[in-house]
């Protein structure tokens, strides 16, 4: 770990909770708990359960994953019958719950998290009573877009030109430095666009800083970059320190939701070689263990800037479910039971295409049908829907993985059906 990224973890790296951050050594930074107590790093066998913090579709699939493997789940989620708990057993209550967090450790004999936004104070205390090899510093890091792009250089890896803002005059004057547009985040929560303002004139600011100020969170503002395509890999690390990459995705959004993910990805060789080498540095500094995705602009001119990290699963590496000799969910749990991990060879080319709330009639009238395009282009669509109880508009309720011999027939197919034209 570099003294840059030493410093802010808090020298050796830190582990935070509700009562602040401590720092851990290298054990914990390779997923060894060091707190009184706390379990050391070892393979978890088949028969063993797996605690999930969250219950959500990344939760469902990696139980689907982790029980053909032959462990148990139990999960952590407020809403009943949520998707995981379709597919495993659960506990209903809340993220920051610490009596039912301290249930979840009783029936677990390792714990994963399935989302960043879980109470990292929780993630922090569960370290210490019971075996959580992703730690908590590395939640702490990206829950927060300040402390994950500052980790991010530290790494060694480029992000978009940015300032941290705490009044209606540093925007104008971060603004003016950066240039518009620009991007105001807020530095906390926030997700498919949420929390977000693009600015494109000096007449915006004042009605943007009002707004987001409100959120009661530090903001910051990005430089936008006039970016060519978007693309994110996935990496896998284990405890032990190996580490491998999934190929990456060209993904395209609509209306600040993933549309599509491509893979292979449109992109030239060395931009692929690069980005995977980032994705692994990132991991590897980061001393993350289980699945890191890294989000990343790819500018016409072919540099790319690091856009988000999200330690875990993630919506662009669905394609490998059916695409890749090993998927992103296998992966995972391979990753923290410290197992050696499966090969990510692609299999077929594939675009992933998720199903929103308003999709889910045209899909499911779809599958009563029989659809001669797919034969015509020579493509395979496989439908994974994710148990939730209500389909509302702009929520992810499933995807299609489109399988073919090229990416241009499953865009094809994707274009001429009728699921995404609502």
């Amino acid at each position: 770990m570099n003294r840059e990224l030493e410093g802010l973890l808090g020298g050796e790296g830190a582990a935070c909770g509700a009562d602040g951050c401590g720092p851990v050594g290298d054990a914990a930074r390779s997923g060894q708990a060091t707190a009184a107590g706390a379990k050391p790093a070892r393979p978890i066998l088949p028969g063993a359960t797996i605690g999930v913090l969250g219950g959500g579709q990344l939760g469902r699939m990696l139980a689907h994953a982790g029980s053909r493997m032959g462990y148990r789940f139990v999960a952590l989620d407020p809403t009943p019958d949520a998707p995981c708990g379709q597919t495993a057993e659960q506990i209903v209550a809340g993220y920051a719950d610490r009596d039912a967090a301290r249930e979840l450790a009783r029936r677990s004999d390792v714990i994963t998290y399935e989302f960043e936004n879980v109470d990292a104070g929780v993630a922090a205390m569960l370290e210490t009573e019971s075996y959580v090899p992703q730690g908590s510093a590395l939640l702490h890091t990206t829950q927060h877009r300040l402390r994950e792009k500052r980790a991010i250089e530290a790494a060694g890896a480029r992000v978009a030109p940015y300032a941290e803002i705490v009044s209606l005059e540093r925007l104008r004057e971060a603004a003016e430095r950066l240039g518009l547009p620009a991007v105001l985040k807020t530095a906390t929560g926030g997700y498919d666009g949420k929390g977000q303002w693009v600015l494109r004139s000096a007449d915006e600011l004042a009605p943007a800083w009002d707004e987001a100020s409100r959120a009661g969170t530090e903001l910051v503002l990005e430089k936008f970059i006039d970016f060519e395509r978007e693309i994110s890999v996935i990496a896998a690390r284990r405890p032990s320190g190996e580490i491998r990459t999934f190929p990456p995705a060209e993904n395209i959004h609509v209306r600040n939701i993933l549309h599509l993910s491509i893979v292979p990805a449109r992109v030239p060789d060395a931009v692929t070689a690069e980005a995977e080498r980032l994705a692994v540095s990132i991991a590897e500094t980061l001393g993350a263990v289980g699945l890191i995705a890294v989000e990343m602009f790819v500018a016409k001119d072919g540099t790319l800037y690091v856009n988000e990290l999200a330690p875990r699963p993630h919506n662009s590496g669905h394609y490998t479910m059916e695409a890749c000799r090993t998927s992103q969910f296998e992966q995972h749990v391979r990753a923290i039971c410290d197992l050696p991990l499966g090969d990510t060879s692609l299999l077929s080319p594939v675009v992933m295409g998720n199903i929103l709330g308003e999709h889910v009639g045209p899909l499911l009238d779809w599958m009563q049908s029989d659809d001669p395009e797919a034969e015509r282009l020579g493509v395979a669509p496989k439908i994974h829907l994710y148990g939730k109880a209500e389909a509302k508009t702009g929520r992810k309720m499933g995807h299609v993985n489109v399988l073919a011999d090229d990416t241009a027939s499953a865009l094809a197919w994707i274009n001429e059906s009728t699921i995404w034209r609502v």
